[in-house]
């Protein structure tokens, strides 16, 4: 699906016509396998004739290649329009699983409320803390940053608390190279009861025919170094606590203060890891609310 936004609005979702490009997984061997489709046309009609700006959002779920982009009017890139630019990295809830449409993502939800454009590196299962995405962030213009992570270091069982907490602190010393005073929050995982005290690795349990996931880990093996999401936040917490002391636009968010226990309630998981697409919206207005407006970290 894709979603065009006229001056900042969504106007329009394109008609398709044509194949796609699509990576078949299989969720017990985690297997894949990669089926080229043939090009498709995707049209927008029925725009205003006035002069606009036009964004056009790419699928967000699947693998899209463009090849090229017609008008039958002139058109031009669109002049800097003083807006702040928000760099994003977080996991497949960043990413978007379960939204409905890229456009409502929340990562695109909070960016809309917050008059700001997005940079999403949000990245299904690939937010494992890698140095080449802290590179790419340092790299990267940005007015302000976030980091969303935990959640897939323990999804995967990838560290032991010993490696956690230094590979946290060379991934934002690797940003500040880049970005010494840009507002910089890190943020900790949502609520997922299933990784709340159990470490993983996860597993897609198809049991009953709907997809879900169950954390394999045995809690006792905390003592050992294993990672839960309740000691993720208790790391970041502790090393943005230890930073901040010098780096004074360094901030902390705790994940469940964008979805908690009373959002659960109102909106569980549908697969007990991503949130539904109202718990989409409801992250992104909490992020709005608690990071774009008053006095929040990126207000103003």
């Amino acid at each position: 699906m894709y979603d065009l936004l006229v001056d900042g609005r969504l106007t329009a979702r394109a008609t398709v016509e044509g194949g796609n490009l699509r990576t078949i997984t299989d969720m017990v061997t985690q297997a894949e396998e990669f089926t080229a489709g043939q090009p498709g046309t995707a049209r927008f009609t029925g725009l205003p004739g006035s002069e606009k700006d036009v964004e056009i959002w790419l699928p967000h779920t699947e693998v899209t290649e463009v090849i090229a982009l017609r008008t039958d009017a002139p058109v031009e890139p669109a002049p800097a329009g003083g807006r702040r630019v928000w760099l994003h990295h977080g996991s497949s809830i960043s990413h978007g699983s379960n939204a409905v449409r890229p456009s409502t993502i929340w990562p695109a939800l909070a960016a809309a409320a917050g008059s700001v454009e997005l940079i999403n590196l949000g990245f299904g299962g690939g937010a494992l803390v890698d140095p080449f995405t802290a590179r790419a962030m340092r790299d990267t213009p940005a007015d302000l940053i976030s980091v969303k992570l935990g959640i897939n270091v323990v999804n995967a069982d990838t560290m032991r608390l010993r490696a956690f907490a230094p590979a946290v602190h060379g991934f934002l010393d690797t940003i500040r190279d880049g970005h010494p005073t840009t507002p910089l929050l890190v943020v900790s995982p949502i609520l997922c009861p299933v990784q709340e005290d159990t470490p993983g690795p996860l597993v897609p349990d198809l049991v009953g025919g709907t997809l879900r996931f169950r954390a394999t880990g045995d809690p006792a093996e905390t003592a050992a170094g294993r990672l839960t999401l309740t000691i993720v936040r208790d790391v970041l917490a502790d090393i943005v606590g230890q930073r901040a002391a010098e780096d004074p636009n360094l901030h902390y968010l705790d994940g469940r203060d964008l979805y908690g226990e009373s959002d659960h309630d109102e909106f569980p998981l549908p697969d007990a890891i991503h949130p539904s697409p109202e718990g989409h919206r409801r992250i992104g207005e909490n992020f709005a609310r608690l990071v774009f407006a008053g006095d929040g970290p990126f207000a103003g």
